[in-house]
């Protein structure tokens, strides 16, 4: 059972998320649905993963300003966000996204020992870990900061596995260039943000996977259907093309598994740095 921040150390937080959501809400304009089969009740409560979809700014700490504030008392209470160890190391960045959450844990892009000090946090069995798979941000070009194919990489898999049951939440970003894309000096500001919203079990989500793909090829099986997700169901900007097959993907890997997990051929199908994920 892992500790939790008590007192100041939880409050603070909780003051920072809402004052980042009033920010993003004063500045941006936000457009969001939920797709997929929606749950009767509370659509927030039970949540025990959130992955987020298409990494294509640091601004996307932004997305505050859609979650109601019992989710942030929540992340603040109970978060745990993995987040690149070079990002944690930068002055003013590194200083914020340490204060987002309970538990910020710094990972690099090995399965060290900051893998398992991550997986450890997720004992606690009201933690909410929020991960961001494709661990590099998109650059403009649709590649990442070293010109390579963007890909989901295959960490999540091992934290479907350690959560043994609650609620997935996938949230789809419909990218954030337009706000402020790696590189760029000043924000975009009063533009349009979107982002769309899936709740799934998450029991069944690893059991269904299980089934078709086996222990062996469950990792796969998660790098596909992510991919797929993202591609299809990541909302984009009136006017704009939708997320390519190519750079993006899904990898030949990904697209293996899921030809196997649907039982046809190969075809990828167009279904669907701030955060490190080990592949």
């Amino acid at each position: 059972m892992t500790t939790r921040p008590r007192g100041p150390r939880r409050l603070i937080p909780y003051l920072l998320l809402l004052l980042v959501k009033g920010v993003a809400r004063l500045f941006w304009s936000f457009e969001s649905k939920w797709v997929g089969e929606v749950p009767a009740g509370d659509r927030w409560k039970g949540i025990r993963l959130v992955v987020i979809l298409n990494h294509t700014s640091l601004y996307e700490w932004v997305f505050a300003g859609l979650p109601p504030a019992r989710f942030l008392a929540k992340l603040a209470r109970h978060g745990v966000v993995p987040v690149a160890a070079k990002t944690l190391e930068r002055r003013w960045v590194g200083k914020f996204f340490g204060l987002v959450a309970a538990h910020v844990v710094p990972l690099t892009r090995h399965r060290d020992e900051t893998w398992q000090t991550l997986l450890a946090k997720v004992d606690d069995r009201k933690a909410m870990v929020i991960i961001l798979p494709e661990g590099k941000m998109m650059r403009r070009n649709g590649f990442d900061g070293e010109g390579k194919p963007m890909s989901v990489r295959g960490g999540v898999a091992d934290l479907l596995l350690a959560i043994p049951e609650g609620r997935l939440l996938f949230a789809y970003s419909g990218g954030l260039h337009h706000v402020q894309a790696p590189g760029d000096r000043w924000p975009g500001l009063f533009r349009t943000v979107r982002m769309d919203f899936e709740v799934v079990d998450l029991a069944s989500y690893r059991d269904h996977l299980l089934a078709h793909a086996g222990r062996q090829g469950f990792r796969d099986a998660v790098i596909a259907d992510m991919e797929e997700r993202l591609i299809g169901k990541s909302p984009v900007r009136p006017g704009t093309a939708p997320i390519p097959l190519w750079p993006y993907g899904p990898s030949a890997r990904a697209r293996r598994a899921l030809a196997a997990r649907r039982g046809g051929g190969e075809g990828g199908g167009a279904g669907a740095e701030g955060a490190a994920t080990p592949g």
